[in-house]
C-alpha cells in the first residue's frame, strides 16, 4: 500500500469485519468523553469525597488495569479476542452504572474496579483484534484512523458533556455516566452480531517448541527494545500531557486555565485534522524513522514550552498553543507506529501477550511520568524538568534505532517483494510502492 492511497480506497480495502469495528469506535468513546474529564469533579463537588480520595479512587483504576494485563494478554491467547473484549466491555458497563449512583467510597472503589479491569483487559485483547482484520500497511493506517476517532468522540462527548453537567444539578452526572454505560451496548452488540465469527484466536503451529510464557516472549532482544521504547515515549509523552504540562504552564509560565483547556482542544483538532494526512506521508517509510521524526518534534515542543518561563505572558500563551499542537502531530505518528510494530512483530498465537506487554509498557509510563513531573516541579527545578524531557526524547530517537537493527524490514513497515500489492480500489494487482527510509 503506498503513500498515494485515499481515505476511500483505505475503507473500501477493509473486510466488512474491519468495517464494522472501525465505524462504531467514534460512537462509544464519545460516551467515555462524557464523564472523562469530569469524574473527578463528580466525586469532590457532587458526591462530598475529599480531593485525596478522590485522586486515590482515580490511581486505583490504574493499579486495577496494571494488574490485569497481564492476564487479560494470556486470555486474550487462549479463548480469543472477541470473547475477552465481551468481557472487558460489560465491565466497563457495569462500572459506569455502578458509579452513577455511588454516594460512599466503598460503592465507588467497586466501580473503579469494574473501569480497570475494562482498561487492562481490552488492549491486548482490542489491538489483537484489530490485528486479526487488518495485516501490512493497512494495520498502520488502521491503527492511526482508529486513534482520531478515539479522539473525535472523547473531544465532542467532553463537549456535550460540559455543556450539560452541572455540579448543582446531581442528577445530570447520574446522565452522563448512565450514557457512558450505554454506549458500552454498541460493541457489545458488534461482538454478537457482524463481529461474532472473528475470534482472534489462533492455535500455535505444530514446530512451536516456546512455551509461549511472558518470560519466554522478555527474552526476545526485539521485545525488550520495543518495551523500552513504549516506556519512553510514554513517559515524555502522556505520562506529561495530564501532570506535567499543566503544572509547568500554571506555575511557571503563569498562563490562564483558559489557555490550557483551549490547547487541549487543539490537540484533538490536530489529530482528527491530520492523522490521515500524516499516514499517507508515512506509509512505506520504516517506522523507526517515523519515531526519530516524532522525537524531534516532541523536542521542539518541550523547548517551546520551557520558553513559556522567561517570556511574557501573551508570547507564553502563544508557546503553549504551540507546545500542544507540535505534541500532537508527534502522537500521529507515534499511535500508528508502535502497535503496527508490536503486531507485526508477534506470532499469531501470542499476539494478546505481546499487546499485553506493550500495554504494560504504556502504564508504567503513565504512572511514572507524573511522578516525575510532581517531584521535579514541586522543588522548582523547572529548568531541569525541560533539560530533562528534551534529552528523553534523544534516548527514544536512540532506542528506535536500536530497534530498527533488531526487527525485519517488513516489520518496520518495508513491504516484502515477494508479496504482490493489491489496489483497493481497483483489486488488480500494482507495483510495490518505493521503499524509503
Amino acid at each position: 500500500m503506498s503513500s498515494s492511497v485515499t481515505l476511500r480506497q483505505f475503507w473500501t480495502g477493509l473486510s466488512a469485519e474491519g468495517r464494522w469495528l472501525l465505524s462504531t469506535v467514534a460512537v462509544q468513546t464519545l460516551g467515555r468523553g462524557l464523564t472523562l474529564p469530569f469524574t473527578v469533579i463528580y466525586l469532590h463537588e457532587v458526591r462530598g469525597f475529599s480531593l485525596d480520595l478522590a485522586g486515590t479512587l482515580m490511581a486505583f483504576i490504574a493499579i486495577v488495569a496494571l494488574a490485569v494485563t497481564g492476564p487479560g494478554g494470556a486470555l486474550t491467547d487462549r479463548i480469543g479476542a472477541r470473547r475477552v473484549l465481551l468481557f472487558s466491555t460489560t465491565c466497563q458497563l457495569i462500572g459506569c452504572a455502578v458509579l452513577a449512583f455511588a454516594t460512599t467510597p466503598v460503592v465507588a472503589a467497586v466501580a473503579m474496579a469494574f473501569l480497570g479491569i475494562n482498561f487492562g483487559m481490552s488492549w491486548p485483547a482490542f489491538n489483537s483484534l484489530i490485528a486479526a482484520v487488518t495485516t501490512g500497511e493497512q494495520r498502520q493506517q488502521y491503527f492511526g484512523i482508529n486513534f482520531a476517532l478515539v479522539n473525535l468522540g472523547i473531544g465532542v462527548g467532553g463537549v456535550i458533556g460540559g455543556i450539560y453537567a452541572d455540579v448543582s444539578e446531581p442528577h445530570t452526572f447520574t446522565v452522563i455516566f448512565l450514557a457512558d454505560a450505554a454506549s458500552m451496548l454498541v460493541p457489545i452488540a458488534l461482538l454478537l452480531g457482524p463481529l461474532r465469527g472473528v475470534t482472534g484466536h489462533h492455535e500455535a503451529p505444530d514446530d512451536d517448541t516456546s512455551d509461549g510464557s511472558y518470560l519466554a516472549i522478555l527474552r526476545s532482544p526485539a521485545v525488550i527494545g520495543m518495551t523500552a521504547l513504549t516506556f519512553m515515549a510514554v513517559f515524555v509523552g502522556y505520562g506529561q500531557l495530564e501532570a506535567g504540562f499543566p503544572a509547568y504552564a500554571r506555575q511557571v509560565g503563569e498562563v490562564s486555565t483558559a489557555v490550557i483547556g483551549f490547547s487541549f482542544a487543539i490537540n484533538t483538532a490536530v489529530i482528527v485534522l491530520l492523522q490521515f494526512l500524516v499516514l499517507r506521508r508515512i506509509a512505506g517509510h520504516r517506522r523507526t524513522r517515523v519515531m526519530l521524526v516524532m522525537c524531534a518534534i516532541w523536542a521542539v515542543s518541550y523547548v517551546a514550552l520551557g520558553a513559556t518561563g522567561v517570556l511574557p505572558g501573551p508570547v507564553a500563551a502563544a508557546c503553549v498553543l504551540a507546545y500542544m499542537g507540535l505534541f500532537a502531530l508527534g502522537e500521529t505518528m507515534m499511535q500508528p507506529t508502535i502497535p503496527a510494530i508490536t503486531n507485526d512483530m508477534a506470532p499469531d498465537h501470542l499476539r494478546g501477550r505481546y499487546n499485553a506487554v506493550n500495554a504494560g509498557a504504556f502504564q508504567a509510563g503513565a504512572i511514572c511520568g507524573p511522578l516525575f513531573a510532581g517531584v521535579v516541579l514541586d522543588r522548582g527545578w523547572s529548568s531541569a524538568y525541560i533539560v530533562v524531557l528534551v534529552a528523553s526524547c534523544g534516548l527514544i530517537a536512540v532506542l528506535a534505532l536500536v530497534v530498527e537493527r533488531l526487527i525485519p524490514a517488513t516489520v518496520n513497515g518495508i513491504p516484502d517483494e515477494s508479496v504482490p500489492v493489491v489496489d483497493p480500489a481497483t483489486g488488480e494487482h500494482a507495483p510495490h510502492g518505493r521503499q524509503r527510509d
